[in-house]
């Protein structure tokens, strides 16, 4: 079984490398290295995979249609998993451009191929930002995410609803998973756990909005990886009794499904903050700002349907993944 994974060089794109790799798959990563954080913290993750005999890399940029069909064309391509995007919200209140690039012409692309190639299986990554200005917690696949407040948003609700369009006319088994504020070892420094550790290492003040009055879903990586590979193996198929009547939103008449991956245990900032405060040994300097364009109170998945599917949902206590974060920042920066 050979897999690509787009985004390799990302984050959450190496570790789901490695556990494939330690399945002993057959892996393609293909990444774009672009500069919207440090293309050497990239190339540093890629790195850790590019010894093993069963990893191969190209780099590809997937708005470039012709570069992303010479990988199908020369590895046999089974299934896809579809990490590469262009994140952040606020970022995309600055470059919208980028977002379309990739998020939705990087998408069709991705369709376009996984049809021509007849993929058996294309997981794609969502974002809990489809559910927008959803006040009703935990967040559910079958609510309506119509009213998203971030482009970031709009083009990932864009993503899952293209992935259903391609499910119903092509047979193209499509899951798209919905992450919820990812943290962990070797992840990305425009994300709240590396800028608050570097910035109370250095002595210098963090940004908390809102006043610190947010909770989020902090989800561990090895926790969305586990859920990743497992739903890998999970196939969907057409549901036989979807009502159309009343269409359930994870559900479809094609191959098609949406799940949550979160930890199911929203956090509010200020302990965060404490909780990371006790793994490095040193208090933080607050500078108390409003809240931010394009974020939301509050996010809190429900995982019911990923259990049922896959017997698995998110677990990993805040305080044990900061502490491994942490000593994983400790050691790439050599820091003391």
């Amino acid at each position: 079984m050979t897999i690509l994974v787009t985004g390799a060089a990302g984050f959450i794109g190496m570790h789901v490398c490695h556990a494939l790799l330690n399945k002993g798959l057959k892996v393609i990563g293909i990444d774009n290295f672009n500069d919207y954080y440090s293309p050497k913290l990239k190339q540093d993750r890629v790195s850790t995979l590019v010894n093993h005999p069963s990893f191969a890399f190209d780099t590809v940029d997937i708005a470039d249609y012709e570069l992303l069909n010479t990988v199908f064309k020369k590895h046999a391509i089974k299934q896809v998993v579809h990490l590469a995007a262009q994140a952040g919200v606020r970022y995309s209140l600055k470059n919208p451009h980028a977002y379309g690039n990739s998020n939705l012409i990087g998408f069709t692309n991705i369709l376009e191929t996984s049809r021509q190639y007849q993929i058996e299986h294309l997981v794609f990554a969502s974002s809990s930002s489809v559910y927008g200005s959803n006040v009703k917690i935990p967040f559910e696949e079958s609510d309506n995410v119509d009213h998203p407040i971030s482009l970031y948003a709009a083009t990932k609700k864009a993503n899952e609803v293209m992935a259903h369009s391609y499910a119903h006319l092509f047979g193209i088994p499509c899951t798209g998973l919905r992450f919820f504020t990812v943290y962990g070892p070797w992840g990305r420094p425009d994300m709240a756990t590396w800028l608050f550790t570097e910035a109370i290492l250095k002595g210098k003040p963090i940004n908390v909005f809102n006043n610190g009055d947010l909770k989020r879903d902090f989800t561990y990586i090895d926790d969305i990886v586990e859920g990743v590979v497992r739903v890998l193996d999970h196939v969907p198929k057409a549901n036989p009794v979807f009502d159309k009547q009343q269409p359930d939103p994870a559900s479809s008449f094609a191959p098609y499904r949406l799940f949550n991956i979160g930890n199911h245990q929203p956090v509010a900032l200020e302990v965060f903050i404490a909780t990371l405060e006790q793994a490095l040994g040193k208090k933080a300097i607050r500078n108390l700002l409003p809240m931010q364009d394009g974020d939301v109170y509050a996010t809190y998945a429900n995982t019911d349907r990923l259990q049922q599917a896959v017997g698995f949902s998110p677990n990993t206590e805040l305080k044990v993944g900061l502490e491994r974060f942490v000593k994983w920042y400790r050691e790439y920066h050599q820091h003391p």
